[in-house]
C-alpha cells in the first residue's frame, strides 16, 4: 500500500463557538478514514503552527486563526496543497463571501457593506431596509453579538457603535427573508449533500433559528439548492462546506451563508469518509 504524508490541523476552540466537541469530531473521523486509506496523518493544532513550521506537502486543516490563514496562503504559494485552501477559508468571512456571491449572480438577500463609524440610517432608508441582519464583515461569528437580527435603525446604529468599539471596521447588512431557515452540509465533487431545519432540532450556534421559527415545509427544489452550492463553492474556493438558506414560500431558495468546513455533526459519520475521499483525490491531482 503506497503511503502519504499528510499534516491535519484541528481548529482552534474559541473559532467553535458552541460546536468544540463537534468540529473535533468531524476532524478525527476524517483523519481516520485517510489513516483506512493509507495515509500518514500527522495532526496540529492552529497554535502550534504560529509558532513553528511542519514539514508537509499536503494539508487538510480546519483552520480560522488569521494568522495561520496566512500561513496557509504561503504554504500554497509555494506549492503546498492543502483543502480547504487559505484562500477560500479567507472568502468565506462575511463581506468578502457577500461580494463574491453577488459579483457571480448566486440568489443571496439584498445587502448592504457599510463602515462601522457610519450611521447606518440613510443606507439602510434608501434600500428599504427594516428587519435585518447585521454582520461583522471582517471575519466568521465568534461572539453572539458577530451576527444580530436588528428591528429598527436605533438597534442597528447600537451595533455598529459596538462593532466600531471592538474595532471591527465594516458589517453586512443582509435583508431579512421570510421563509423556512434550512441548512446544508456538503462535499464538493462527490455524491454528498445533507439538508435538515435546524429550529427542528435546536441546531445552531447562538440560537439565532429561532428568529425565523418553525418550518412550514415549503416544496423547493433539492437539485438547483445542489447545484447552487457546487457553484458557490467554485467561486468561494472551498470543497468542504456548509451553510443556510432561506425557502419561500413561493419555493424560491437564496443563500444567506456559507462556511469552510463546519462541524457536520448530524451527519459526520455519513460525511466524514465523503470528506476524505474528496482529500485524497485532491492530494493524487
Amino acid at each position: 500500500m503506497n503511503t502519504h504524508k499528510v499534516a491535519g490541523i484541528r481548529r482552534g476552540n474559541r473559532f467553535s463557538p458552541n460546536h468544540v466537541g463537534n468540529d473535533a469530531a468531524i476532524f478525527s473521523l476524517t483523519a481516520e478514514h485517510l489513516r483506512r486509506m493509507g495515509c500518514t496523518v500527522n495532526e496540529y493544532i492552529e497554535s502550534d503552527l504560529l509558532v513553528r513550521d511542519i514539514d508537509a506537502n499536503i494539508v487538510f486543516n480546519m483552520a480560522r486563526e488569521r494568522q495561520m490563514v496566512r500561513k496557509l496562503q504561503r504554504m500554497e504559494d509555494e506549492g503546498c496543497k492543502v483543502i480547504n485552501s487559505g484562500y477560500g477559508i479567507e472568502n468565506c468571512t462575511r463581506e468578502k463571501m457577500t461580494r463574491l456571491l453577488l459579483s457571480a449572480g448566486i440568489a443571496h438577500p439584498k445587502s448592504l457593506i457599510l463602515k462601522t463609524d457610519d450611521d447606518p440610517t440613510e443606507a439602510l432608508e434608501e434600500a428599504g431596509l427594516h428587519h435585518c441582519w447585521i454582520k461583522r464583515g471582517d471575519f466568521h461569528a465568534i461572539h453572539r453579538e458577530d451576527v444580530t437580527y436588528v428591528r429598527h435603525r436605533e438597534e442597528a446604529k447600537g451595533i455598529f457603535h459596538e462593532f466600531a468599539v471592538r474595532g471591527i471596521e465594516t458589517a453586512v447588512i443582509n435583508e431579512h427573508l421570510v421563509g423556512d431557515l434550512v441548512k446544508f452540509y456538503g462535499v464538493y465533487g462527490t455524491d454528498f449533500f445533507y439538508w435538515f431545519y435546524p429550529f427542528e432540532r435546536h441546531h445552531g450556534k447562538f440560537g439565532l433559528e429561532q428568529i425565523n421559527g418553525a418550518a412550514k415545509g415549503f416544496s423547493f427544489d433539492l437539485n438547483y439548492l445542489r447545484k447552487m452550492c457546487d457553484q458557490a463553492a467554485q467561486v468561494l474556493n472551498v470543497h468542504i462546506y456548509g451553510g443556510d438558506c432561506i425557502v419561500s414560500e413561493d419555493g424560491t431558495v437564496r443563500l444567506i451563508d456559507f462556511n469552510d468546513w463546519p462541524s457536520f455533526a448530524p451527519c459526520r459519520d455519513e460525511a466524514s469518509p465523503y470528506i476524505a475521499e474528496c482529500i485524497y483525490r485532491f492530494m493524487k491531482q
